[in-house]
């Protein structure tokens, strides 16, 4: 058995570390530098950034904090938001970020994955996979801040991102983000036998919650609120880490 990883995820606006309920009201947390100096002292097995309107809003990447943000992390580093081309891609890697998430241009480009995963390695290329129930139950891959939705099939797009070179998928549900609410666990079941790991993110309220995202079928934890927050009640900002012994607990 092995520990399994357990992933903060910073969300930003611009240069404002922020965080979102359903992809709304965002609420100012600070300086995205501050936090990932706490994360650096809190051990962490990896980070995400995420720049949630970069794209919606027509942005390139911010590079200048990318470059920075990557400077101060001991950790690996992964960063998505408004990344549409190779050469957007081969900039952040070369300011010092590992992995490069996708979520947008699986919508608009989705060869990028084959392009980035043939110079940088299918472990670099990840794809965050936004979705949503509809009214009528059924899942549903978004993309720009969950403005647009994919007819396409969510198990269908999953697999054309893992025959493109994807080394590994995000399954962020949007209904759950931000809401300590707890992981759709049903959702993880249902599109997280495939043959590059998953991530679960979305509505992380406790460590046992954690365990029974792994027990759907999640290979790695991911989770933004539960990090920023002292607890749902007050939503007073602590960017905390669960103990190594808390995170021994966690095996698969």
């Amino acid at each position: 058995m092995k520990r399994i990883r357990v992933i903060p995820v910073l969300t930003v606006m611009g240069n404002k570390l922020v965080k979102t309920v359903r992809f709304s009201k965002p609420n100012y947390l600070g300086d995205p530098l501050n936090a990932i100096k706490i994360f650096n002292d809190k051990r962490v097995d990896e980070l995400v950034v995420l720049d949630i309107t970069a794209s919606k809003d027509k942005r390139e990447p911010n590079f200048k904090l990318i470059e920075e943000m990557a400077g101060e992390a001991f950790m690996p580093l992964g960063y998505g938001g408004g990344i549409h081309s190779f050469a957007q891609a081969s900039k952040v890697f070369a300011l010092g970020v590992e992995k490069v998430v996708l979520n947008s241009a699986v919508y608009s480009n989705p060869d990028l994955i084959s392009e980035i995963a043939a110079v940088y390695g299918n472990q670099s290329v990840v794809v965050c996979m936004d979705v949503k129930k509809s009214f009528l139950g059924k899942y549903k891959a978004c993309f720009f801040s969950g403005t647009k939705t994919m007819s396409t099939e969510v198990n269908d797009i999953i697999m054309t991102c893992i025959q493109k070179g994807v080394g590994e998928i995000v399954l962020q549900s949007l209904d759950r983000e931000g809401t300590f609410e707890g992981f759709d666990t049903n959702m993880i079941s249902r599109f997280s036998d495939v043959e590059v790991p998953v991530v679960a993110l979305g509505g992380c309220n406790s460590l046992e919650n954690m365990t029974k995202a792994i027990g759907a079928g999640a290979n790695a934890i991911a989770a933004g609120s539960f990090f920023a927050y002292r607890n749902n009640d007050t939503r007073s900002i602590l960017i905390h880490y669960p103990e190594i012994n808390e995170l021994n607990s966690l095996r698969i």
